[in-house]
């Protein structure tokens, strides 16, 4: 075994659910821990019936044992989860993908900008239980020190972006979209309020009133608060972006395929991310990428897109959007640095890199 001293290491998330990125950073870890005859199954305090069997029930987790150890991914507050961890025995690795700020979250759902600040106490709480911290980049490591960890390390996660480039595109998809005119932009990503993509709609505004009229935008995501999609609504109808669609998540992998496949560019605005997974995918499917250097973003792409200031407005949005399409030369180099960039998160070496923070525990 890797790790003498455990033998089995479980994971434990607060919720499971198809195509979220910290479930499938945790598919991902189960099956390198299940590798070579390992034991490991994944927990979760709420779960996507879609998942049902697949995922078990946190209360079900098997009674402790000398060979046991815990991996949660912290991302959200959830007391129960919290509860569960603090008493049980055995060695706690703590994965943080980061916590997402309340505040632009209360005017929308306040109950869930209590939660994030409910997760932020927790991390506190659970600081003397956790034996191994990890995350998953240095932005999020430099967040969780500053909740008291120490020596936290990194351990990217373990993402596999080329697999969907072996996915045959959904047919329908692809040909609806033959019939768009024009340059695509695309978004990835849930579409909530600190990932902004009411700022994306606004410079996407400006890009087709004053420079590129023809253009368009698609914005693939699970609008996860009601009163926030009705804010998206809104901008959609009162700017009048006929050349704007929200296409809601879950899609399967042959539609995301297709929507990769026909972008001309990726773009996001938000202002908080502890690494933006889509950034991956749309290198691997050599996309140009225009993103605000906030949170994990500029860690994530370092040179491999175009970044515009964490305080840039909607206006020089949209002349980046321009750029970005239309100045071949720098599409090109773009795509050429975003090549190199992929290799750095190697599925193998995130794999790897694990392991062998995994090996101290016990």
């Amino acid at each position: 075994m890797l790790w003498p001293q455990v033998m089995e290491i479980h994971q434990v998330v607060v919720t499971a659910s198809p195509g979220d990125a910290i479930t499938n950073a945790a598919f991902e870890t189960r099956k390198l821990l299940r590798r070579d005859g390992g034991r490991s199954n994944l927990y979760a305090r709420f779960i996507d019936p879609k998942l049902l069997g697949d995922v078990l029930p946190l209360d079900h987790f098997p009674a402790p044992r000398p060979d046991l150890a815990i991996l949660y991914h912290a991302s959200i507050g959830q007391a129960e989860v919290t509860r569960f961890l603090l008493r049980r025995p055995e060695p706690l690795a703590m994965l943080y993908h980061n916590m997402s700020p309340a505040e632009p979250f209360a005017p929308y759902d306040p109950g869930f900008a209590a939660l994030l600040e409910q997760g932020r106490r927790e991390l506190e709480m659970l600081r003397e239980r956790v034996s191994l911290p990890l995350a998953v980049s240095c932005f999020n490591a430099a967040d969780l020190e500053s909740h008291g960890y120490r020596d936290v390390k990194v351990a990217p996660l373990i993402v596999d972006p080329s697999r969907l480039l072996d996915v045959t595109p959904h047919p329908e998809t692809v040909r609806w979209q033959s019939e768009v005119p024009g340059p695509v932009l695309l978004f990835v990503g849930q579409l909530l309020p600190h990932k902004q993509p009411h700022v994306l709609l606004q410079a996407f505004h400006a890009l087709c009133t004053y420079l590129l009229p023809e253009a368009h935008l698609f914005l693939i995501g699970a609008p996860r608060l009601p009163r926030y999609k009705e804010v998206l609504q809104f901008f959609i109808e009162e700017l009048n972006l006929t050349h704007c669609g929200i296409i809601r998540s879950p899609v399967t992998e042959a539609e995301l395929a297709a929507y990769y496949r026909r972008a001309d560019a990726f773009v996001t605005l938000s202002e908080h991310e502890g690494f933006c997974v889509p950034l991956l995918e749309a290198m691997a499917f050599e996309k140009p990428i225009l993103a605000r250097a906030c949170g994990a973003i500029p860690g994530t792409l370092e040179d491999a897109g175009l970044m515009i200031g964490p305080d840039d407005g909607t206006l020089v949005a949209a002349e980046a959007m321009h750029e970005i399409l239309t100045n071949e030369p720098l599409r090109k180099d773009l795509v050429e640095r975003g090549r190199v960039r992929l290799r750095h998160f190697h599925p193998d070496k995130a794999r790897a890199i694990l392991l062998d923070h995994l090996s101290s525990l016990g």
